[in-house]
C-alpha cells in the first residue's frame, strides 16, 4: 500500500510579495517550497503550520486564511498538503531546513518548484485575479 503524507505549508506574504524557500533534502533537494511540514498527532493544521515556521525558521506567524488543500502523487509515496495564507509576526528568519529564502512576486515565472508546489502557486495565482 502507498505511504500518504498529511502536511502543511505557508504562503507568507509581505508588501506584495511571497515568501519561498529552497529545501536542503530529500527527493526535492534544491527545488523551491512554501514552508511547512508534516503535523503531530492532534494538532489542526493553523496549529501545525505555526509550528512548523517556528521550527523551520524560528519566528512566528499570524494565519489569515485556508488557501486550498493539495493532492499530489511522488514516485515514493502521496502528499495531502493544507496550504494557509500568512504573514510573518518577527523579522528574523533563521534557516534550519533551508538553504536559502527569497521574496518574490506572485507571479514570477521560471521558478524550480518542488512538483506539489507547482499546484499551490496556481491555487494563489487563481485567487488573486
Amino acid at each position: 500500500m502507498e505511504k500518504s503524507i498529511r502536511v502543511v505549508g505557508a504562503i507568507i506574504e509581505k508588501d506584495g510579495k511571497i515568501l519561498i524557500a529552497r529545501r536542503l533534502y530529500g527527493n526535492q533537494a534544491g527545488k523551491w517550497e512554501f514552508p511547512g511540514g508534516k503535523y503531530e498527532e492532534g494538532e489542526d493544521g493553523i496549529t501545525a503550520i505555526k509550528r512548523e515556521i517556528r521550527e523551520e525558521f524560528e519566528t512566528d506567524i499570524e494565519v489569515s486564511g485556508f488557501l486550498c488543500t493539495v493532492r499530489h502523487r511522488y514516485p515514493e509515496f502521496s502528499i495531502v498538503m493544507d496550504c494557509y495564507i500568512c504573514r510573518l509576526t518577527g523579522d528574523e528568519l533563521k534557516l534550519h531546513d533551508h538553504s536559502e529564502v527569497l521574496w518574490i512576486d506572485p507571479d514570477k515565472r521560471g521558478v524550480d518548484w518542488a512538483r506539489a508546489d507547482r499546484k499551490v502557486i496556481r491555487a494563489y495565482r487563481e485567487r488573486m485575479c
